[in-house]
């Protein structure tokens, strides 16, 4: 494939965090189809578009847009080059911007009131993250929680008296409970809607207030509830054989939407709340959802979906609950790329019980929990074909049958890619995801390696001559473990935005990764320091034998760039070389942060990993 050919599946447009206004006319969302992330608006009848932006909006479209209620304005996220250290600020139709709650470190909009005045805030300001309530008409900001461990989840009563959220006071760091507080945070009430150690959070207020829509994993798998601020009790729906998450109310009450996740793939729900019957959209196979951020209802019977599969980039779609029909408000574009040369996903599952084959100097793990862990492999028709594992970041997340964009680009290249849902990967339960607690870096590390010992003893058409490991975020920490602990399965890699030292991590991350990251994870440096050690790449920077490239946004603050300088510097006191011609290359990424989706950014990104892939394991 040409550098064309890598410049134009980087510029394909894409669309993020569409959101029905009030009226349920419009939908607004984000779209880089000039090259560039803008906010724009669709007529949802006419299907007309119209761009509220020039430019003032961030270029990279990680965060979600809210609108007014009035439907005069929208909502945004801005920070500087990515830092995240977000402030809130509304753009009109006429292009005119206002920064509307600025605070020092990461502001959050949680919510946006019925009555027109109200905002809903997560700020770590102080430190933590807790919330505030922001008052339009006089701007006033006022702190309304005080919890030493993260608040998330708000949400704005329709009346505007009262606010929901998540937090955790237990001693367990495995729970979440949801609470209630009159608007200024006084009386806050536990719900207590789960089992100590699960974690339950508010979803959605029904439209008279007197109901929540909630979230929880009392019985392992995630189900979807609505509990009656009436009478406290909780009405579950489903019959638990699957994970499932709702996602909000409908307009009239009666009904809510959820998702439900199985073998790696999302289909969009319906429930009664009434008679607790379920119904399917009746949608292509595939992996459909709902906007998560905002709202997905356009009126009682039209939502918003969004539906994907690995060889068709998404599309927002216009679902009329009413008459099962459908229409595309956002077509996939694919220039001149033809959608037949992107690769399937093949699932499968494989047993693991935590250990790997290791050299004698790494970390020696004890067989842990026998499990079938889901991975998926896109074979690129080489024959016979270079691997790259490619662990997602999270850690709880999962990797769906969906497009990917860099999957496709290292399928483009020739590369088969392997994608590994490891213990402790969400869309699996509670305990499965538990499985990774106080064994961060253990037995996850070795599902992914038994991942590539399956596929090499299992796919004869693999060059296991010819093994790279790619990934960012905690796929980065993943990158960083899987080229020192072992060794030998690796001919390169890349390690994105990763983690390498825990202890300077807990240090030097925002107050709400510490705590709802590492501690939970991991407990503190001081309860846990033997694990904290044992458990950083840096720690075992000796074993490295294949070369490494280390990239790094500047502005990253949920994984400080110090954790790639420790690892370069760790290096180089060991004696390696860096430079293209030495043991490992480093790079780091100005104006970017923990990664990007601007498209100038992501061919950056795509012409940094072709080369050194094509380096690197060309002479392999």
């Amino acid at each position: 494939m040409t550098d064309d050919f890598l410049k134009e599946l980087a510029s394909l447009p894409t669309f993020a965090h569409p959101t029905a206004s009030p009226d349920g006319d419009r939908v607004a969302l984000y779209y880089d189809e000039t090259g560039r992330n803008e906010l724009h608006v669709l007529d949802a009848e006419t299907g007309d578009w119209a761009t509220w932006s020039d430019g003032d909006v961030p270029r990279n479209a990680r965060w979600w847009v809210r609108w007014a209620a009035d439907g005069e304005r929208v909502f945004y996220h801005k920070d500087e080059d990515g830092n995240e250290q977000n402030d809130v600020h509304a753009i009109d139709a006429d292009g005119e911007t206002e920064a509307v709650v600025e605070m020092a470190g990461q502001s959050v909009l949680n919510d946006v009131g019925a009555d027109g005045e109200t905002l809903l805030v997560g700020s770590a300001a102080d430190g933590q993250m807790n919330l505030y309530v922001h008052d339009l008409p006089s701007g006033e900001t006022r702190k309304i929680t005080e919890y030493d461990r993260a608040v998330g989840e708000g949400l704005l009563s329709p009346d505007c008296d009262r606010v929901a959220y998540a937090t955790n006071e237990s001693d367990d760091y495995r729970n979440q409970d949801v609470y209630v507080s009159d608007v200024d945070g006084s009386d806050p009430r536990n719900l207590r809607i789960g089992a100590e150690g699960a974690e339950a959070h508010p979803v959605d207020w029904g439209p008279e207030g007197d109901r929540l829509l909630v979230a929880d994993t009392t019985e392992d798998l995630s189900r979807a509830g609505v509990y009656d601020l009436r009478t406290d009790e909780v009405t579950w729906y489903g019959d638990g054989s699957y994970q499932e998450q709702p996602v909000q109310f409908l307009p009239d009450g009666s009904r809510f939407l959820a998702t439900r996740t199985r073998d790696a793939s999302d289909v969009a729900l319906v429930y009664d709340t009434d008679t607790g019957s379920v119904r399917n959209l009746d949608l292509p196979e595939g992996v459909a959802s709902y906007p998560d951020e905002g709202s997905a209802a356009l009126d009682d019977d039209r939502v918003l979906v969004v539906h994907t599969t690995p060889t068709t980039r998404p599309e927002l779609l216009l679902y009329d609950l009413s008459t099962d029909e459908y229409e595309t408000l956002v077509e996939a574009e694919y220039g001149s790329i033809d959608p037949e040369t992107f690769a399937d996903a093949e699932f499968f599952t494989f047993a693991s019980n935590g250990v790997a084959d290791a050299p004698a100097e790494a970390v020696e793990l004890e067989p842990s929990t026998e499990l079938d862990i889901e991975a998926l492999l896109y074979d690129s028709g080489e024959r016979p074909s270079p691997l790259i594992v490619a662990p997602h970041g999270g850690p709880p997340v999962q990797d769906k049958r969906k497009f990917g964009l860099y999957t496709q680009f290292l399928v483009s290249r020739g590369y088969s890619v392997l994608r590994v849902n490891y213990r402790g990967s969400a869309g699996r339960g509670r305990e499965f995801r538990e499985e990774l607690y106080d064994d961060w870096g253990g037995a996850e590390q070795a599902d992914v390696a038994r991942a590539v010992e399956h596929v090499l003893d299992t796919r004869d058409w693999i060059d296991d001559d010819t093994v790279a490991v790619f990934g960012g975020s905690y796929g980065g920490y993943s990158a960083y473990w899987q080229m020192v602990q072992y060794p030998s399965l690796y001919d390169a890699g890349v390690a994105w935005i990763g983690l390498t030292d825990l202890e300077d991590m807990y240090e030097n991350t925002m107050p709400h990764f510490r705590t709802e990251l590492m501690e939970k994870y991991l407990g503190t440096p001081e309860e846990n320091p033997g694990l904290y050690e044992e458990r950083s790449p840096v720690t075992h920077a000796e074993n490295l034998a294949a070369p490494l490239l280390l990239l790094h946004g500047v502005n990253d603050r949920r994984v400080p760039v110090s954790q790639a300088r420790i690892f370069r510097d760790a290096l180089d006191d060991l004696g390696y070389e860096g430079g293209e011609d030495g043991d490992y290359e480093y790079v780091e990424l100005g104006e970017e942060g923990h990664g990007s989706s601007d498209i100038q950014q992501k061919i950056r990104a795509f012409e940094i990993l072709d080369d050194f892939l094509g380096r690197r394991l060309g002479d392999s």
